[in-house]
């Protein structure tokens, strides 16, 4: 695959550079599904620190192969990483830069093609790799102002953004709270076609509108019935369930539904 061939010339390319300590695959690569759609997620490590200087890294990056363009993440939350696109063959390749102290928070246990004095080797010997999972309490104290922001944009017939921001709700909270019931890590709604039991699909695809107010409402109805399906299946004794927001917000969601009735 042409995602391994560029991650073992990375090496290559790396293993003489006295500031680089260690490189690692993540991603796709460690669950081997891998195919002709797949990116590569790589993890560089160095002594002295690269993320502060976004041309240290796109100097990096150019040095990996055919350099057609990248830029760094912060709308992902993630100013370390640099999302790059090469050619021949064209290939989207994330590369996150880290020092050795970084490398101890992980998500993921990586592969390790470069590791200098087993030093990431080590890290990953004595921590342990976490990945974030959301929090109950703060998607229920935000759900139903949600719901309520949704009717007023179909309420005042801003379809696109009432469209948009279901797709807002499934990355959010029916997604992962879905992954979550199937056994998969919260991933928002990534390859939800084949992680999910069919009915559970299948009430998720229900969260997908038309441009229309009428199917714009009913999506939004059965998003919030499948919102409180896994509420009771998921979420414990300790969570703070908005009731009185809630019941609020759903005799407003009838009221707009009879409006037009």
């Amino acid at each position: 695959m042409i995602q391994q061939e560029f991650a073992y010339n990375a090496k290559k390319i790396l293993e003489s550079d006295d500031n680089v300590i260690g490189l690692a695959v993540a991603g796709s690569w460690l669950t081997d599904e891998i195919d002709q759609f797949s990116d590569l997620d790589l993890i560089l490590v160095t002594e002295h620190k690269i993320s502060n200087d976004k041309n240290v890294m796109l100097e990096y990056a150019k040095k990996l192969g055919n350099f057609l363009s990248g830029f760094t993440g912060e709308h992902v939350g993630e100013p370390r990483l640099l999302i790059c696109l090469y050619d021949d063959p064209l290939l989207h390749v994330d590369i996150k830069f880290l020092t050795l102290e970084e490398f101890e928070s992980r998500i993921e246990t990586p592969i390790l093609l470069i590791d200098k004095g087993e030093k990431l080797a080590n890290i990953i010997h004595h921590t342990e790799a976490r990945f974030p999972y959301p929090d109950y309490q703060w998607i229920e104290d935000r759900f139903w102002i949600w719901i309520h922001y949704a009717l007023l944009k179909i309420g005042r017939g801003e379809y696109f953004e009432a469209y948009d921001f279901m797709g807002f709700l499934r990355s959010i909270v029916f997604g992962p709270l879905l992954h979550i019931k199937n056994g998969n890590l919260p991933r928002g709604v990534r390859k939800m076609e084949t992680a999910l039991e069919t009915s559970d699909f299948e009430k998720l695809k229900l969260t997908i509108p038309g441009y229309e107010r009428q199917s714009l409402l009913q999506s939004l109805r059965d998003g919030v019935l499948l919102y409180k399906h896994l509420r009771t299946e998921l979420f414990d004794s300790k969570v703070n369930l908005q009731i009185n927001t809630e019941e609020k917000v759903m005799r407003y969601f009838e009221e707009l539904e009879n409006e037009h009735r």
